[in-house]
């Protein structure tokens, strides 16, 4: 079974103004537009075709096509023209017991200082649509970021020598707990002023750039700093990054299809007016250096690409649609569809439905499957018993 989606672009502040209507071939209405939600979360469920939310169509008729009665993961398209908060997402079991303590110490779920809106974990895949989508992921190996601090001059040494115990998870750990404990503004601003001053033609100029580029946007936020102790990642249409929990991170700019567990359990480390839980962030944080968590598409089929993940609570793949053939795809769990480039047509049985790009459709289980064809990208989110990685 065929069920259309609608959602209305949330007008989050970082969101872009035009990367979205642009996606859907209309005009941009003049405000930020930053995640189109598909999906039955209730805080912004997605709409069916007979105008009821997601989250009522699965609990009504779900179960008579084989659906389940609430999905294990949310899909989005995300819109960044701005930065968005460094952040990390707990375990599932720090999200039970944080929520199971906040619930009892009686915060109000909505509350701005509430931390755990859940009690599940948020693991999150992100795979890039424009051009170019910029974001920062886990915290760069210290012998790069000692290179980069040294290109500051003395503004850069205290930073540095911070970041010299030989215990390379502790020192980080620590760093930034200060950076972020209100205790070292003096250090941040100087740090700051070096970065966009700083001579280029250098190995880092692109992160001394993204620097200057947040510092505009959060003049004096010691997440600005924060965010210089992480990996630049630049990924191209189609190029994937997977954050599991603990994992520091910040999407700066671009188009992308996000999927997560179904949560909205965010730890803020900067970058962000809203409240930042520096002691809960230090809890679930994962402090170890290394490469950013980059995910390969892998062929699954004739124009069929599964990004594969640890997550259990979601499986992504992209079809890449041609004239030249069908492209089948299995649907043994409830999926949702989404287009991104072309024209695309679902058939499954009787049912044809044509999708240009932005619109998407609920898939529930069929037993032969579903086939694509036209020209076009498509993206299928299924739920649950995602696809461990070996």
């Amino acid at each position: 079974m065929l069920v259309s989606l609608t959602n209305t672009p949330l007008d989050y502040a970082w969101g872009s103004t035009d990367l979205i209507a642009r996606l859907e071939g209309r005009e941009p209405t003049g405000r930020p537009e930053a995640e189109v939600w598909l999906g039955d979360h209730p805080g912004n469920p997605a709409v069916t075709g007979d105008g009821r939310t997601l989250d009522a169509w699965l609990a009504e008729d779900g179960a008579s096509v084989g659906a389940p009665a609430k999905l294990s993961f949310l899909l989005k398209l995300l819109a960044a023209g701005s930065p968005l908060s460094i952040q990390a997402h707990p375990s599932k079991a720090q999200a039970e017991a944080g929520f199971a303590r906040e619930e009892r110490e009686g915060i109000p779920r909505g509350a701005g200082h509430r931390t755990y809106r859940d009690d599940n974990h948020k693991p999150e895949l992100i795979v890039a649509v424009s051009d170019e989508f910029h974001a920062l992921a886990g915290l760069r190996p210290l012998a790069d970021t000692h290179r980069l601090l040294a290109l500051l001059g003395p503004a850069g040494a205290p930073l540095s020598a911070r970041l010299e115990d030989a215990d390379a998870e502790t020192s980080l750990a620590d760093t930034i707990a200060w950076l972020l404990s209100g205790d070292a503004q003096e250090e941040v601003d100087a740090l700051i002023h070096a970065a966009v001053t700083a001579a280029r033609g250098t190995e880092f100029d692109a992160e001394l750039d993204l620097v200057a580029h947040v510092a505009e946007a959060y003049p004096s936020d010691p997440g600005v700093i924060v965010a210089m102790l992480m990996n630049l990642v630049v990924l191209a249409p189609g190029e994937g990054l997977y954050v599991p929990a603990g994992v520091l991170h910040a999407y700066v700019s671009g188009l992308g299809v996000e999927l997560m567990a179904a949560s909205d359990n965010v730890l803020r480390g900067g970058l962000t007016p809203k409240h930042i839980d520096v002691d809960e962030l230090m809890t679930v944080l994962t402090p170890a250096p290394g490469p950013a968590p980059l995910v390969s598409a892998e062929e699954e089929g004739a124009g069929l690409w599964r990004y594969r993940t640890p997550a259990p609570d979601f499986s992504l793949r992209r079809a890449d649609v041609d004239a030249d053939r069908d492209v089948p795809v299995a649907v043994p769990e409830t999926a949702i569809l989404l287009v991104t480039t072309g024209s695309v047509t679902v058939q499954s049985g009787t049912e044809a439905v044509e999708l240009t790009p932005g619109r998407s459709l609920l898939v529930t289980p069929e037993a032969d499957g579903i086939a694509l064809r036209g020209s076009g990208t498509a993206y299928i989110a299924s739920t649950g018993g995602g696809v461990v990685a070996p």
